[in-house]
Parts: structure tokens; sequence; C-alpha cells
């Protein structure tokens, strides 16, 4: 038998160094050429069966044990964030406005550790696993592109697993949800067309900026006074455009967020009463509206089965971590497009340390995480691998 705590520690030197490699050197959605070519030669020189190329930048790697089938889809995302670094460590960004700001240069080290450890071991795996490395999963659509890419053939996986190193939990604390575990998100877009005119003559015009400020305040009563208290939803504006001068009342205002939900009855409440909301008060000051809303991605939705036996599987590997089964965030993650017709676990592993002043939240200037995390998902995953492979064979 495989032991994954020992063999996750014996290469953390590999996995830190590319890590910190991939720190170094980030790259946004679709242009991961750097780390796509890295990933593409490191899988090679393990032996797997490499398509490099798959929705843009994406990489599979196969990997063939006694047997071809089942078949596990293991995902690692790969992208950065158009943010600047503020950190003082020796692997700092060297790419001006771009950082990985949200662990994903841990996941990429995470996979190819994975990689790595059970590419020793191909005659103890029973069957393949499909090491998939997605561009563009920062609301980009990488998941996406990489299905039209074919990612889900040739062959078809059986089951999913993905997991997020997870700044808002220390180290040694792991989470294994049955169920929802993050949430469906849209964006929208809402374009007001007023009346500009002279400031100091705000009763000729029909004010977008005023008009912005009463639907800003009256989306929030969606969450509060629509929705089921034991439910849950998002209803986010983040961004606000208009004017230009402190003397000229504009003409148009755009404003902009997120909506996030979790089941599809409280999203189409939400959706009808935005709508509403936005449309009637347009009306009431006689203004005109465009609003578009789209898809971002669909829940995460853990298959029961599946994560039941992961959670078991990860409190006997950890008998002294924090292993909790009731993670839900209103992030959301575009895995859930691969997740949604196949069986599969999201799974969360707590990485800051505030002994070492690693509490930056994610997509923050400051974001970094305890390193020693990479060994623990190295073991999670690799071990989830081998156990949904010869979960069959147990039924």
């Amino acid at each position: 038998m495989i032991d994954f705590i020992n063999e996750s520690r014996n290469i953390f030197n590999y996995a830190q160094e590319k890590r910190r490699d991939f720190h170094r050197h980030p790259e946004l959605g679709f242009k991961e050429i750097r780390t796509s070519k890295i990933i593409e030669k490191e899988l090679q020189k393990l032996g797997l069966e490499v398509k490099p190329g798959i929705g843009g930048t994406g990489v599979i790697g196969l990997l063939e044990g006694y047997r071809k089938y089942p078949v596990v889809l293991l995902r690692f995302d790969m992208d950065a964030l158009p943010i600047q670094e503020e950190n003082e460590v020796d692997y700092v960004s060297r790419n001006k406005g771009v950082m990985h700001a949200c662990g994903h240069d841990g996941h990429m080290a995470i996979g190819l550790s994975v990689a790595k450890l059970l590419s020793q071991y191909k005659n103890e795996i029973p069957g393949t696993i499909k090491f998939v490395f997605q561009p563009a999963e920062e609301g980009l659509g990488g998941a996406l592109a990489m299905i039209e890419g074919g990612v889900l053939k040739d062959p078809k996986p059986n089951y999913s697993l993905a997991m997020h190193l997870w700044n808002e939990e220390n180290i040694g604390w792991i989470g294994v949800t049955e169920g929802p575990a993050m949430a469906a998100s849209e964006t929208f877009n809402i374009h007001i067309t007023g009346k500009g005119g002279h400031g100091a003559s705000p009763h000729q015009t029909v004010d977008p900026i005023y008009i912005a400020a009463q639907i800003i305040n009256t989306l929030q009563s969606i969450v509060s006074r629509n929705i089921d208290p034991l439910k849950t939803g998002v209803v986010s504006v983040t961004s606000v455009h208009g004017g230009d001068t402190f003397n000229v009342i504009p003409q148009y205002v755009e404003l902009s967020g997120t909506i996030r939900t979790f089941d599809r009855e409280t999203r189409e409440l939400v959706l009808k009463r935005f709508k509403e909301i936005v449309r009637g008060i347009i009306k009431t000051f006689n203004a005109e509206v465009e609003i578009s809303i789209e898809d971002v991605t669909p829940a995460v939705i853990n298959d029961e089965i599946v994560s039941k036996n992961i959670l078991q599987m990860a409190r006997n590997l950890f008998p002294k971590y924090k292993v909790v089964n009731d993670v839900i965030t209103m992030g959301s993650e575009d895995m859930a497009y691969m997740m949604k017709d196949i069986p599969g676990c999201y799974m969360f592993v707590g990485s800051s340390n505030p002994e070492r002043g690693l509490t930056a939240k994610h997509h923050h200037p400051k974001f970094d995480f305890d390193e020693q995390a990479l060994s623990i998902g190295t073991a999670l995953m690799s071990s989830a691998a081998i156990l949904i492979l010869g979960m069959e064979d147990n039924n």
C-alpha cells in the first residue's frame, strides 16, 4: 500500500520549486504559454501520454494503471490575476500587474507532484488518471473551452476531483462537503440612460446617478425580503461608472456586479425580482435601461457517495487534522461544468498560518500560503484518486 504522507513529504522540495517558479512567472487566463509548456514537459518526463493545446493553453496527461477503466479526472487551474503583488519574498511576481493571488500556483505544483508520486506506482493504480491543467478559471470560461476541446472524451471520465488551497482556514484543516460546496454565479450589467444637464438645475434632468443609487439600495431587498431565510443568495453591485465632472449631471450610468445562488428555485426568484426592481425604478423616474445577465458557472455540487468516501479517507489519513463536512462558500468555480454530469468531489485544504503572518485572503495583493499545504494537498489528492478508482471494486 502506498504511504501517501511520507511520499508527499519526500517530494516537497519538487513541489515547492515548481510552485515558486509558477509564482514568479504568473500568466493571465488563456495566456498561460510558459506555464503550459513547463507542465507539458514535466508530464512527458514522467512518461505520461500528453495532449497540449486543449481549450487554448490547457494540458492533459494520461496515466494508465494496471487496467484502463474506470477513469478519474483530476483538475488543476493555471491562471493568475491582474493584481500587483505587494509581498516581499524572493519568489515575488516578476510580471508587473499580474499575480498568483488565489493559489493556482500551488494547485499546479500539487498536480505535478501527484503525477510524480503516482507514476512511480503505475502497477497499483486500478484505472486511468486523467490530469487536467486548465486555463482561465477566473471567470473567463476555461472549463467550457476545455470541454469544447474534448477534455471529457478519449477517455471519458467516470469520476472527477479538484481541490483548492484555502486561506480562509489554517494549515491542518480539510473540508469535504457532501452536496453543494460552491455557488452558481452570474454577472450583470445595467446601463441607465437619463437626461443630462447642469448640476445646478437638477429639475431639468433625469438624473441617472440618483436612479442608480435607488437601484443599488433596493436590490439588497431581494436577499433580505424575498429569499427564504433558510436558503441563501448574494446580489452585489461591484462597479459604478457615471459622470466626469463636478457640475454636470451625466446622461448615462452603468452598474455591474454579481449574483450568487445554490439552487434553481432561488436563482429564478432572484433573477425575476432583479429585473422587476430595476425596471420598476427606471419607469418611476422616466429613464431608460438595458439589462444584461450572463451565466458564469453553475453551482459545484459534490456527489454524496464520492465525497462521503473521501471524507472518511481524509479523516483516516490525517487523524490529527480538523476534517469537516460542512464547507459551503458563495465563491464560484467553473469546475462545476466538468462535474455537471460526472460524479465528483471538490475539496478544500487549509493553507493560512497566522504564526508566519500568512493570513491575507484570496485575491489580495499580499496573498501567500503556508507551503506545507502542498504536501497535504498532494497526499490528499493522490489518496482520493486511488480510492475512487477502486470504489467500484468494493461495491
